[in-house]
């Protein structure tokens, strides 16, 4: 009869590797983890080495070196030290431009951070809030002083403290501080009066249709009136705010998402024109040709020649 590697159990009868865990550490592996971009770039061969496709994973990097971050439809260049903030709600790259890059990064599910509040949260901090840029460049002292967070957290993340998972959320949490008190001062305090409250509610609802995963996933909000109604206010009424807040309709912002993740389906995906276009909500592809090109001037499949 075979054996177990757990001494003379029958094979059959070995528990799982989980199962010999703690039931807290079980909830927590998997939920975090920090890499070493020195290390990583030794197996890197022109190939995105920080693209998690998870849809619950949040990424905070630090790096050093000259790269390119591609996030949602904008191209960030990167030369020296940067501190980068990723949000499973909008695609992203990272490419960079030599073998010369150090630094670090790690990834959590929201659970992780904010564990028992059953998702949520997260969010209302403004470095994770839409619109603001996730790229901030950073001194060498922040430098360093974010690099010691993040050789924390690698040292405790291989320790046996019962408590470790406590204390990397406490320096993670140290981290994100860390980024936000590097935001212009404009951004980094939440908004507290009705109109900034609900353009936020707006955004946040708008970001949570997206990513699309897959050709069969439909978007859900396509229209200022869904959108009124999921927040409870008269579709004027939020268009009128809007417009206050951003200078731009429901309906423009809608558009400019939709176009957004339009982009990012063509240029790093195999799926159709008229498979986006299904997805997106579109009625046929000669709608979603003719949407795409006032948006941005271009037929869909410019983006794939």
């Amino acid at each position: 009869m075979a054996t177990s590697p757990f001494g003379d159990l029958p094979a059959r009868a070995a528990p799982a590797a989980g199962a010999l865990l703690p039931a807290d550490t079980q909830r927590e592996i998997g939920h975090f983890n920090v890499f070493n971009v020195a290390d990583l770039m030794l197996s890197y061969r022109g190939r995105p080495p920080m693209n998690f496709d998870r849809r619950t994973f949040y990424k905070i990097s630090l790096i050093d070196g000259h790269s390119r971050i591609e996030y949602a439809d904008q191209v960030v260049e990167v030369e020296g030290k940067a501190l980068w903030f990723a949000s499973h709600r909008v695609p992203y790259r990272w490419l960079p431009h030599d073998l010369e890059q150090v630094g670090y990064f790690c990834v959590f599910t929201e659970d992780f951070l904010l564990p028992g509040k059953g998702g949520g949260g997260l969010h209302e901090l403004p470095i994770f809030q839409a619109g603001i840029c996730p790229v901030i460049p950073v001194s060498e002292a922040d430098y360093a002083a974010m690099a010691t967070l993040f050789e924390k957290m690698t040292q405790e993340i291989t320790s046996d403290y019962a408590y470790k998972y406590d204390l990397l959320r406490a320096y993670l949490l140290e981290l994100i501080h860390l980024g936000q008190k590097l935001l212009p001062a404009h951004t980094a305090v939440p908004a507290h009066n009705a109109p900034a409250r609900l353009t936020a509610q707006f955004a946040e609802l708008l970001e949570r249709q997206f990513p699309l995963e897959t050709p069969q996933q439909q978007l859900r909000l396509r229209t200022a009136t869904d959108y009124a109604s999921q927040l409870a206010v008269h579709v004027n009424h939020l268009n009128r705010v809007l417009k206050e807040t951003t200078g731009h309709t429901t309906t423009a912002l809608i558009a400019s998402r939709m176009t957004q993740e339009a982009r990012m389906l063509l240029k790093q995906t195999s799926w159709t024109v008229s498979e986006i276009s299904d997805s997106l909500g579109f009625a046929d592809v000669a709608h979603f040709c003719n949407f795409f090109k006032r948006q941005t001037g271009l037929v869909p499949g410019a983006l794939r020649d």
